[in-house]
């Protein structure tokens, strides 16, 4: 029996689209994994952005108890929360041209690295040309987006192209355009946004892929673990001394 409150429906609706994710999306994880486990192998190094709330989901995967040591985050000022103030500042940035050109300048990123890009929309000039650029370096990209908008909204950046335009491998999250999953009639706007939660969903699963990928090539994952259990801080100062040329988030 259901719950029709409004936290059983969001709950409701954030599992339907955890389904979706699993049996729609399984291929596109698998082969995101891959990449990611290839990019190890091959000494290359790990990085995820998201601007505004998708950040939440990239920042879910570095340094994180149970993820990959190697994934660090490409960090963007102004647009990685909505610590920024104002923090309309972020969704402004995001607009801007030319400014992931900028940021990939002065970025470690180089040909060989694997860069995850995590977009709900994909429509914003910044993720758009993050894309497009780390392309051009010869880094491989992964999109995190809602393959919807591209069908229902207006691409923001010149090209008219979306984020899942320039990727190698594209995860759609399923989200219905304004990421609002219920309605009532006593409240005048859509709400209960689930893009956060499909979102971290895929970014973990792609890591896992890629540290059961490894395990199968007969490499032990590079895997972190939480500081709150004996043993945790030795086990996380060795793989940090295995790979430390490939970890940016502690210098």
């Amino acid at each position: 029996m259901s719950d029709r409150t409004p936290a059983g429906q969001f709950i409701d609706a954030a599992i339907g689209l955890l389904r979706r994710v699993r049996d729609e999306e399984a291929d596109s994880i698998e082969a995101a994994g891959a990449l990611l486990a290839d990019t190890v192998l091959g000494g290359g190094r790990l990085f995820a952005f998201g601007a505004g709330h998708s950040s939440l989901a990239a920042q879910d995967v570095v340094y994180r108890a149970g993820g990959l040591a190697l994934m660090n985050l490409l960090a963007v000022p102004g647009v990685v929360g909505v610590d920024v103030m104002p923090a309309t500042l972020g969704s402004a940035l995001e607009r801007v041209d030319g400014l992931a050109g900028v940021v990939l300048d002065s970025s470690p990123l180089r040909e060989g690295d694997a860069l995850v890009i995590i977009s709900l929309s994909g429509r914003n000039a910044l993720p758009v040309e993050m894309a497009m650029n780390a392309r051009a370096l010869g880094v491989r990209v992964i999109g995190v987006t809602s393959v919807a908008y591209a069908s229902e909204t207006k691409s923001r950046h010149a090209s008219g192209t979306f984020l899942k335009d320039h990727c190698d491998i594209v995860l759609d999250s399923k989200i219905a355009v304004g990421d609002a999953e219920l309605t009532l009639d006593t409240v005048p706007a859509p709400f209960a946004p689930a893009s956060t939660v499909v979102t971290s969903a895929l970014m973990q699963a792609m890591t896992a892929t890629a540290a059961a990928a490894l395990a199968d090539r007969g490499v032990e994952p590079p895997l972190l673990r939480s500081g709150n259990v004996d043993g945790g801080h030795e086990w996380n100062g060795r793989v940090m001394d295995q790979y430390g040329d490939r970890i940016f988030y502690r210098r």
